[in-house]
């Protein structure tokens, strides 16, 4: 259990919308001013790089479509298809999607609106997981009570903040298959109910304009589009059903593991403000690098995949650098983060680090 955690494990308490952070140390001031000069360094890096993997992903993805919905006349074959449909929208969000909602995607800031858009694609709301995954995960990484990303309870207790039943206890089985149910929720639950609500986790959102309403629709009409009516137009209703409940699965099942290995882990910190106050203990920087956990930054085929979601560290202090330079920034932010004597940790393998999530999921649920 992090360190933080242990002071007042199992507890909860209702925390305000604005949680302050302490003044910095130095450490971010010195860790930004490296990056930069990098940055300045590599100028132009980024460039075609990120078009040409935008390119890759979108083949990859409308190929599967195009032969699952047309040509897949065997039920091996169709698997395989979703299962290759799952992964290649998976790859999209990874890299296109989420670095596009950070602004990050493009110098241009059309350019990032448009490819934003590619969220709307497949039915989730780009307007709603702006505010859920900028605004209250970024911000409040790992905090109870504010980071929507661990506020899964009852079916799931992630912080050591937060209450635990009897269900919890088997959270290390079942919760590998509940997570393949991400897409089910966007699709159909999510979007829709904190537009209705206002809030996201009890945590207020701004009001969408009528222009943001209009896009969150028409997405969701794009979507059933493209994944129901026109595939029912050449195959059984029954079979479209299916195809539909393979792929999402895959895209619910490898998104969440892959943001899970970033945060809920046992080398991850999960602070909460000071029991007088709404202060957290640490500066924004450091809170961020000590809730937050690489993994597998050697394996190139991990890193070229999930678009640098391994190097979250990296990413929650920089949102709006791409990912194509990660690799480099965390060798500067690691070294930096000695010399401040901030805690850095990042897992060897995607293996070390799906062990290590499955060791706190346990940890979480015994009593």
């Amino acid at each position: 259990m992090s360190r933080t955690a242990l002071a007042h494990a199992n507890t909860t308490r209702h925390l305000p919308f604005k949680v302050k952070y302490p003044s910095n140390i130095g450490f971010y001031a010195e860790v930004k001013k490296r990056v930069d000069a990098y940055l300045v360094a590599a100028a132009g890096k980024q460039g075609l790089s990120m078009y040409v993997k935008t390119a890759i992903l979108f083949v990859w993805l409308l190929t599967s479509y195009g032969l699952l919905v047309a040509f897949a006349s065997h039920w091996l074959i169709a698997g395989a298809l979703c299962i290759s449909l799952g992964l290649a929208v998976t790859g999209v969000g990874f890299n296109v999607t989420h670095d596009s909602n950070h602004g990050a995607y493009s110098d241009r800031r059309l350019i990032n609106k448009a490819m934003a858009l590619t969220l709307d694609m497949v039915g989730a709301s780009s307007y709603v997981w702006t505010h859920k995954h900028n605004t209250l995960h970024h911000r409040y990484t790992n905090v109870s009570g504010l980071d929507d990303d661990i506020e899964k309870v009852p079916w799931a207790r992630f912080s050591p903040h937060q209450p635990r039943n009897l269900l919890n206890r088997f959270q290390h089985i079942y919760l590998w298959l509940l997570y393949g149910f991400l897409l089910f929720k966007w699709n159909f639950i999510d979007d829709f109910t904190a537009i209705a609500r206002g809030n996201i986790a009890g945590s207020p959102i701004p009001k969408p304009s009528a222009w943001d309403i209009v896009v969150l629709f028409l997405g969701k009409v794009f979507f059933f589009s493209w994944a129901f009516l026109l595939p029912m137009l050449f195959n059984p209703w029954w079979a479209v059903l299916a195809a539909y409940a393979v792929s999402a699965f895959v895209v619910g099942a490898v998104t969440s593991v892959v943001f899970q290995l970033a945060h809920c882990v046992e080398e991850a910190d999960f602070p909460t403000p000071k029991r007088d106050s709404s202060e957290m203990e640490k500066e924004w920087a450091v809170h961020q690098v000590e809730s937050t956990v690489d993994f597998a930054r050697e394996n190139k085929l991990v890193c070229w995949y999930v678009g640098g979601l391994n190097f979250q560290i990296e990413h929650h202090l920089f949102p709006r650098v791409s990912h194509v330079h990660y690799p480099a920034i965390a060798q500067i932010v690691e070294e930096t983060a000695r010399a401040y004597s901030v805690r850095y940790f990042a897992h060897e393998s995607i293996f070390s680090a799906l062990g290590s999530h499955a060791r706190w999921l346990r940890r979480m649920g015994t009593p």
